[in-house]
């Protein structure tokens, strides 16, 4: 059913990387290791060791780490305004006569800090302030070295970028959204007459399959790894008087990503609702099948998973004379695949061996996993849920967010992927404008196709008849 709700040099070739330190067991400038991983560390103790120093710069997997879950804690404006405050002491920026030498050395790498930073967060810097620090850093060390001010101009400009691409696709997502919730009102019956439908558009399951793909990985290429994060946010116990993005819960291309699925799920089960015949019915039936298929050897699994919930719909999986007509033994293939039974196994097997061939991929079509997007987010929510952010002696429970970001870096490498195949406009626009039904919608076309077949039915076709339809 519908869902309610950068660098790759993080991971190795066998996925996230979560040695952080090759420390032996113990405790070392407040952070506690355990078989030579960072488990645990207040949060003082965490942000010193993200700062880098003349000899010093720490590991891309315990950035990433880092910067994903401390904004659990501390908001991101807040941690950089630390994390300069500390270096400005540390590397003692205020002084009247810089030490040249000791800053060349500390220059490139708190740049090179701030630059992962910007590429992998980048919508940590739509705040002012976060700009603000940046600036302040550069301009500290530029006077050491001429080439410091070029890479802060080159830095701010690939970020600037980055936001305006960004933000251009979160606006025409938020367009395309607006107007399909504006037809839903006006579609609720059959209009045969000026409804064109899926196979008018595109008759070939392997060229939809594509397009579909295409629609997967823009809308999963504008969701900051961040937002996993965010969406489950939670007052933190150290801090009694606020939560975290409690005025900015900022997990709208999450949503909207969601909302995406949905709406697949209701076009799938609206063009198989609307022909009157039977046989065209079962012709659109098949032709989804198709479609799920070449999904699934792509990797798209997220469009799989919701055209087989939208055939599972009660409006459509009620019309036994339509699925009568259908050969569907592809279909409980697929459902096969897709079974929920011990927790996905299957679908899991299926996803890792996705994950695999990717690794080992020579083209970007080799390289494709889109994962199923709901059991993605009921994962992380459960390690969330699971484990406690917070030791009870008031540590940072470094080892739960180890787990978090190998699940969330993995996603990251995959909707980084640039689709191999050619775009077709017309087919897009149609996935993200046709009509569809609202649920109503769909009972009451279903019911016009083949009649009721007890009285709850009798009484709800007649109920929505009248609502819908204004008849009795």
């Amino acid at each position: 059913m519908p869902q309610t709700l950068t660098s790759t040099s993080m991971f190795t070739p066998c996925g996230f990387s979560p040695h952080l330190h090759t420390s032996k067991e113990g405790e070392q400038g407040g952070l506690i290791f355990q078989d030579g991983n960072l488990t645990s560390a207040s949060l003082d103790a965490l942000i010193q060791h993200l700062i880098p120093t003349t000899d010093y710069y720490p590991e891309k997997a315990y950035i990433f780490t880092f910067l994903l879950s401390s904004r659990l804690f501390i908001e991101p404006h807040e941690l950089l305004s630390r994390v300069c405050h500390k270096c400005i002491e540390q590397q003692r920026l205020d002084d009247p006569v810089l030490d040249k030498a000791r800053i060349r050395k500390f220059g490139p790498k708190i740049l090179q800090l701030l630059t992962e930073w910007t590429e992998t967060f980048p919508y940590d810097f739509q705040e002012e302030r976060m700009i603000g620090h940046l600036k302040d850093m550069i301009h500290r060390i530029a006077p050491c070295d001429e080439a410091y001010w070029k890479k802060m101009n080159q830095l701010l400009q690939a970020l600037n970028q980055k936001l305006a691409t960004l933000s251009h696709g979160q606006e025409g997502i938020v367009k395309i959204s607006t107007a399909v919730s504006d037809k839903l009102v006006a579609f609720k019956t059959k209009p045969p007459s000026i409804q064109r439908e899926i196979l008018s558009v595109c008759s070939d399951p392997y060229t939809l399959a594509q397009q579909l793909t295409h629609v997967e990985l823009e809308r999963l290429s504008h969701i900051g790894p961040e937002e996993f994060v965010q969406a489950f946010v939670h007052k933190d116990p150290l801090d009694g008087t606020k939560t975290c993005f409690s005025e900015q819960k900022k997990t709208s291309n999450l949503e909207a990503y969601v909302k995406w699925f949905n709406r697949l799920c209701y076009l799938v089960a609206t063009e198989i609702c609307m022909p009157a015949k039977k046989k065209q019915r079962a012709q659109v039936i098949e032709f989804f099948i198709d479609v799920a298929r070449e999904c699934f050897n792509i990797g798209n699994f997220n469009s799989l998973m919701a055209i087989i919930s939208g055939m599972n719909m009660s409006p459509v999986s009620r019309l036994k004379k339509t699925w009568s007509k259908v050969k569907t033994a592809k279909f409980f293939i697929l459902e096969h695949q897709m079974d929920p039974t011990g927790n996905f196994y299957n679908y899991r097997t299926a996803l890792r061996g996705a994950a695999h061939r990717s690794l080992t991929a020579h083209s970007n079509r080799e390289k494709i996993v889109i994962p199923f997007f709901s059991l993605l987010i009921k994962d992380i929510y459960f390690l969330n849920e699971g484990c406690a952010n917070r030791l009870p002696n008031g540590h940072v429970n470094f080892e739960k967010f180890l787990e978090l970001a190998k699940q969330v870096g993995e996603f990251i490498t995959w909707k980084q992927v640039e689709c191999p195949f050619e775009q077709d406009p017309n087919i897009i626009h149609y996935l993200h404008t046709a009509p569809i039904f609202t649920e109503d919608g769909l009972y009451l076309a279903s019911y016009e196709s083949e009649s009721p077949e007890n009285q709850t039915e009798k009484d709800r076709w007649k109920s929505l008849r009248s609502t819908i339809l204004g008849k009795t």
